[in-house]
This record gives structure tokens, C-alpha cells and sequence, in this order.
């Protein structure tokens, strides 16, 4: 892991005159404050005696060792940290976005661009003391919030040390960058701790799931996931520097031949709210093991990426990420 860690103070959000930032303190200190945040950490790791962090339901005692899908014991294994201006807007601002890269992922997605990450297991055991002085290293470099790439296996070890850094002044807006397969049990235990839920919401069929990501029912989990996720954070809503400080933010995935059902995805995101903010992405490359499916041995054309778009819209959403426009 890079970075040069540093224990932060309490952090004042710097802010423009006459702007306010209305409702910006993060949903997790009063849980820190109450007591009810640690009593949620310890729900957390004892999960992991039966393992149900996540929709697969793996079932091992990952407290002694043994390693389900994910190939992850009790501590977490993270690649990388630092601030990130490669995020949507609205989590970048002019500090970047606090990333924190866990390594493994409980898909097992063919095409991933991270796989050296996500399925090679590039990275390093972080002992709850060392997220914490992640955390508090990013806040003290000027990150606008915390966000934990591929977590879904990893809420545990985050609830643990968020305990911690709460304790040691941490006061940023926690972003949750997930691929969208999580199980109820866990966000459940993360309803007003995460302020931003950023899903992925990749297929609209469980066979192209199941051939493409190696998960079952992922249409049905994920759809579930995300009515969760938007119950308890609503639409995406930005203070006035353009931060977003609470809400969801949800990515797609555009795949050749529409193997990411597109239409019936926007569909059902405009159920949630015709104000989600959806993030229709083009960047698209056969990485990984895809070479060998011939069906997504290929960038998306223009033609592919503005059908996506336009289906976005025909189903009513408008609030489509600044991506959209640039293409």
C-alpha cells in the first residue's frame, strides 16, 4: 500500500461564502456516538463465523482461517489508497475521492479491468489499525469522502475500524463502490452508517450473470440491493460546491451486444426515482479472460453507447453522469 499515513484531526469542510452545506454531517457519528456502531461491528464479525457478508452465502468460518469465494480470512486485504480524480464528479471535487482498494472481490467478473486486484489477490493484510490510519491519512490530505472499492466481503472489517476513526475524528461522508451482489443481513447493518451506496447494477438476465460473473440470481439480489441501498439514502444529493454528501449513485456497465440489458436495467432504475443518478459507462475493453468469448471480444461501438443512453432516457431518468455528455 502507498501513502504516507497521518492521524487527523477533527476536519472543518472548507466552504465558499454564502454557501451552506445542509445536512452534511455523515450518518455514522451519531451511531459512533450512541455506542450502536460498535454493537453493529460486532454483529458484523461474528458473520463472519458463518460467513453471510455476502449474497453467495459461502457459509465458512472465516474467523479461523477458512476462505470462501472471496479467498479472505477475518482481516481485510487492500491493494492501494490515496485520493482518486478519476471518480464521477460529484465524488471528486477539487480533493479527489478517499479510495480505498480492497483486494479479491466476491464476483468473478471475466472481463474485469482490476483483475490483477480482483482475482489475482494483489495486496496486503490491513489490520483494523492500519484502515483507520488510512482513513485519517485521506481526510488529512483533503479527500471529500471515504470510499471503499469492492467491499461487499469486506463490511466487518470497515464497521471495526470506523469505530476507531470515528473515536480519532474521522468526519468525511462514506462512499460504498460495490458490484451490486450484497445480501440483505449486511446492509442491514450498514442502514446509517454508509451516506453514499455507489452499485453497480451490470445485468438485467441471471444466465449472462452466471456466465459472465460466476454469480446466481443476480438480477433478483441486485435489484433488492439497490431498493435497499435507495431506501435508506435516497436520490444523490450534492451540497453547494457540487460534493455529493449523501444518496445513490449507480453505475452501468455498457457490454457488447447488449449483454448488459441496458433498457431493462434503466427501467427499473427509473422505478426507484426518475432522479437517479446513473452513471451510463462507455469504457468498456476485453480484459482478462473475455479474449475467449466472442461476444465481448470487443470495445462497444458509438452506435451501442448511445442506444444505452437514449434508453436511459426513454425510461425517464435524467440525471446521467457528465461521461454521458463528454461522449
Amino acid at each position: 500500500m502507498g501513502g504516507n499515513l497521518a492521524t487527523a484531526t477533527k476536519t472543518v469542510i472548507p466552504v465558499e461564502p454564502g454557501i451552506v452545506i445542509e445536512n452534511a454531517t455523515p450518518s455514522y457519528i451519531g451511531l459512533a456516538e450512541s455506542g450502536e456502531l460498535k454493537r453493529r461491528a460486532e454483529m458484523a464479525r461474528e458473520m463472519l463465523a458463518d460467513c453471510n457478508v455476502c449474497a453467495r452465502y459461502c457459509r465458512v468460518n472465516r474467523l479461523r482461517g477458512e476462505q470462501g469465494a472471496c479467498r479472505t480470512g477475518k482481516d481485510a486485504l487492500v491493494s492501494s489508497y490515496g485520493p482518486h480524480f478519476g471518480e464521477e464528479s460529484p465524488l471528486v471535487g477539487s480533493g479527489g475521492s478517499g479510495t480505498i482498494f480492497f483486494t479479491n472481490c466476491n464476483l468473478k467478473c471475466i472481463f474485469c479491468q482490476n483483475y490483477d486486484i480482483s482475482q489475482e489477490g494483489q495486496g496486503k493484510v490491513a489490520t483494523p489499525e492500519t484502515l483507520v490510519a488510512v482513513m485519517l491519512s485521506l481526510q488529512a490530505q483533503g479527500c471529500h469522502n471515504i470510499n471503499f472499492v469492492s467491499p461487499s466481503h469486506q463490511p466487518p472489517a470497515i464497521l471495526g475500524a470506523l469505530v476507531a476513526a470515528a473515536a480519532k475524528g474521522l468526519r468525511l461522508p462514506l462512499v460504498y463502490n460495490t458490484g451490486g451482489y450484497d445480501s440483505p443481513e449486511t446492509l442491514g447493518l450498514l442502514d446509517g452508517v454508509v451516506d453514499i451506496y455507489m452499485p453497480d447494477c451490470k445485468y438485467a438476465d441471471d444466465a449472462t450473470a452466471l456466465r459472465l460473473s460466476g454469480v446466481r440470481d443476480y438480477w433478483q439480489v441486485n435489484r433488492a440491493a439497490l431498493r435497499e441501498m435507495h431506501r435508506q439514502v435516497g436520490d444523490l444529493k450534492l451540497d453547494g460546491r457540487g460534493i455529493a454528501y449523501r444518496g445513490l449513485l449507480v453505475r452501468h456497465l455498457v457490454l457488447p451486444n447488449d449483454l448488459s440489458g441496458t433498457r431493462q436495467v434503466m427501467e427499473f432504475l427509473a422505478s426507484l426515482s426518475a432522479d437517479t443518478y446513473v452513471n451510463v459507462m462507455a469504457q468498456y475493453r476485453p480484459c482478462y479472460a473475455a479474449a475467449g468469448v466472442p461476444e465481448i471480444n470487443r470495445r462497444i461501438t458509438s452506435q451501442e453507447y448511445d442506444r444505452a443512453a437514449q434508453a436511459a432516457l426513454a425510461a425517464g431518468l435524467h440525471r446521467l453522469d457528465e461521461r454521458y455528455h463528454l461522449f
